[in-house]
């Protein structure tokens, strides 16, 4: 028995939900440059392959440490997202995500602007009672040069995003 009174379909709903909620921490971690709450989304001993690169969780954050700036922006987005569960093991699940990226850069650089298609492949381990990401495969499915002459300045008047603890997402709760 568990705590949900051995109701399998209950708990596996309830984690697919934490695990979804992992991927979307990392993204949004991403596009803040906020390498803390990356971190928080892999276990400390997890592998990611990711492009040109493959390596540890601490040296994948200095690779992205290194990349992220470059941008003025990114924002990921994503949508199509399946966990499956191991059948011998409850604490162990593999989930599929695929998303488009989008990059930003002053820099009128392909490089810099650009959208990318792209799949996560997560293996997830439960370890004392959370979801985090174990080992990582990120594979590109396209990419699409974005012509930065075609963007509409964004009006000095609005509100915009921030790739730091400034953003409106770090903001305190009021007390309303």
């Amino acid at each position: 028995m568990n705590d949900f009174g051995g109701d399998v379909e209950l708990r596996r709903l309830i984690d697919r939900q934490a695990i979804h909620d992992v991927v979307l921490r990392y993204c949004r971690g991403i596009d803040r440059m906020d390498l803390e709450a990356v971190r928080a989304c892999y276990h400390p001993d997890a592998h990611d392959e990711h492009g040109s690169f493959a390596g540890t969780v601490d040296e994948y954050l200095a690779w992205i440490g290194r990349l992220l700036p470059r941008y003025t922006s990114t924002m990921h987005l994503t949508g199509n997202h399946l966990v499956d569960f191991r059948d011998d093991t409850p604490d162990l699940a593999r989930s599929e995500t695929y998303g488009m990226a989008f990059h930003r850069s002053a820099d009128p650089s392909p490089r810099g602007n650009l959208i990318t298609g792209f799949r996560y492949i997560d293996d997830f381990a439960r370890r004392d009672g959370t979801w985090r990401i174990a080992h990582r495969v990120a594979t590109t499915e396209w990419i699409k040069i974005d012509d930065p002459t075609t963007q509409w300045p964004i009006p000095t008047t609005m509100r915009t995003g921030h790739r730091n603890h400034t953003d409106a997402i770090y903001a305190p709760w009021p007390n309303t």
